[in-house]
């Protein structure tokens, strides 16, 4: 049994991380701010299954506030930190750089100091695909040079991929980072775009697609990223960089498309332009994950969005 750290613990991503190490037997120490980018309330939820747990604690924080944040590390003394809170968002980036500059990287600045001072075997951080901006070739691979972003946001997750580098060149810190690949399944945010497409689509209100549709995305279903992730927590590396994504792309026409057939009903497309902070296509080359991981995903985007779906179901009732 390990004790880790959590820090964006109410998430998305996070709460999932949270049961997934309680129900193997960790004890999990979760960090949250609980802001309101997104209704709060949701977040509460998201946790309620851990906090009935009695091996899980919860820390309401933000981590730019460095003393509080120390306070954490050095009550818990944890075995590994899981890093996974982040301000999200490619096009909200855009309205408060600076917003971004502070929690994404100021405040992840005060995670690795707090991995120096109290020692941890590794930290899991939580990257993104996006670091991979403008690059045209696919799939993307871990060692292609990303220094091109095309948001803040981008800018910030590969920020924090150098950053991290320096503590493990410098302080001897190991550190795994996990390039997410457009993550969706239950619980996912309101505002992304599989989550916001069912409910106008069910709601019979026009969909937004930016561009003619043909963009594209690696969507990659919850559980698959959590074989990544706990297999990263299980496996000290001294510094490494993974993609965890399904290595499968889908058009955004035939996302919208599939989501239509699942909920049974007619989608009525709004076309827009395509935002110059977007990528074309985010696509993973999955094999160096696979080959020092074991990472192997299973999700198809169909069998995905129909379970997500059936969620979504769930939580309208």
């Amino acid at each position: 049994m390990k004790k880790i750290l959590v820090t964006g613990a109410a998430g998305f991503i996070g709460s999932h991380t949270c049961d997934a190490l309680l129900a193997r037997g960790d004890s999990v120490v979760g960090v949250d701010n609980f802001d309101s980018f997104y209704d709060p309330a949701i977040k509460r939820r998201n946790l309620a299954g851990a906090l009935a747990n009695e091996r899980f604690s919860l820390h309401e924080l933000d981590i730019t506030d460095e003393p509080a944040l120390v306070r954490v590390f050095e009550a818990a003394r944890p075995d590994v930190v899981v890093h996974l809170a982040a301000r999200a968002g490619v096009r909200p980036s855009l309205e408060d750089p600076n917003l971004y500059h502070r929690v994404n990287i100021i405040g992840s600045q005060h995670v690795l100091d707090a991995c120096r001072h109290y020692p941890v075997s590794h930290l899991v951080f939580a990257s993104s695909s996006s670091v991979y901006g403008g690059i045209t070739e696919t799939p993307f691979r871990e060692t292609m040079t990303c220094d091109r972003p095309v948001s803040p946001y981008a800018a910030t997750k590969r920020m924090n991929e150098l950053m991290a580098h320096v503590y493990h060149h410098v302080y001897g810190l190991k550190v795994t980072l996990l390039r997410f690949f457009t993550v969706y399944g239950p619980r996912q945010r309101p505002e992304m775009a599989i989550h916001k497409f069912t409910r106008l689509i069910d709601e019979g209100a026009n969909v937004p697609m930016f561009g003619d549709g043909s963009s594209r995305r690696d969507y990659t279903f919850i559980d698959d990223i959590l074989d990544g992730l706990l297999k990263a927590v299980d496996t000290p590396l001294d510094y490494e960089i993974f993609n965890l994504g399904e290595s499968h792309t889908t058009s955004l026409y035939g996302l919208i498309g599939m989501l239509g057939e699942i909920l049974g009903k007619q989608v009525n497309i709004q076309p827009l332009p395509f935002p110059p902070s977007d990528m074309e296509t985010t696509f993973a080359d999955i094999s160096k994950a696979r080959r020092m991981l074991g990472y192997d995903p299973q999700t198809t985007i169909r069998d995905g969005l129909a379970r997500f779906v059936d969620w979504y179901r769930e939580q309208e009732t």
